[in-house]
């Protein structure tokens, strides 16, 4: 029989290149030390640009690290897009536009900083053209195997999952997703955990019956958050300040 595999989710990251590689290496000892080095997914839910110092780092450690995961079968990285990851890519095809300026505004000027840019700078010249691939690749949702973990950056419309509209999984705040008690007695809701990020916490992960949030606003000087979740276990965490 097939062990279940575990999995790792990391919150959002916004820059702290720092933070993550501590944060990496916690996971990975988490995994030999705690676990045997079983079969895991790590899982990073999206949001690794703006506001932080260091964007091009971010998007260098998880790109090395998806290269040697997609070289092994112990271990699968999966990386979803968020949605300032999406503001990025719209900025970039409106360059002076307002969806430029939004962009700016939530922090995308220290994303250009990062890649040794200004606001001025004509995006095409200042930031990677495989970045930016690779930004576009990204999925909006990964559902475990066995069905019961699911992953996004913002969270699920309760009453259409699984057939969330895009925005949806990149922008919810909303009361009827974070409220998960009181969500709709539906079969395809049955025995699912949602894990997410989005909605940064004053520090500590949100571990609801139904979801998790793992945004604990490192970018805001608080920790990068990851979760732990192995099949028949609680739910735990590790964290790099």
């Amino acid at each position: 029989m097939t062990e279940p595999r575990l999995h790792y989710a990391i919150g959002d990251v916004h820059g702290e290149a720092a933070k993550l590689h501590d944060l990496h290496a916690a996971i990975f000892e988490n995994w030999t030390l705690a676990h045997g080095g079983r079969p895991m997914t790590l899982v990073h839910v999206g949001d690794y640009v703006d506001r932080g110092p260091d964007s091009r780092g971010v998007i260098d450690q998880i790109r090395a690290l998806e290269a040697d995961a997609a070289a092994r079968d112990d271990y699968a990285v999966v990386n979803l897009k968020g949605n300032h990851e999406q503001m990025m890519l719209d900025a970039v095809m409106n360059f002076l536009s307002s969806r430029w300026n939004m962009w700016l505004a939530n922090g995308g000027d220290a994303t250009l900083a990062s890649y040794g840019a200004d606001i001025s700078s004509p995006p095409d010249d200042a930031v990677d053209a495989d970045h930016l691939a690779w930004l576009r690749s990204l999925p909006t949702r990964h559902i475990s195997e066995d069905g019961r973990l699911v992953f996004v950056h913002a969270g699920i419309a309760p009453e259409r999952f699984p057939d969330c509209p895009v925005d949806v999984r990149l922008w919810t705040r909303s009361s009827r997703f974070f409220e998960d008690a009181a969500w709709p007695d539906r079969p395809e809701l049955d025995d699912i955990l949602v894990v997410h990020g989005h909605t940064p916490t004053s520090g500590e992960p949100e571990l609801c019956p139904r979801r998790v949030n793992v945004d604990t606003g490192a970018c805001y000087g608080g920790p990068l958050t990851a979760a732990v979740i192995a099949p028949g276990e609680q739910v735990r965490f590790l964290r790099a300040d």
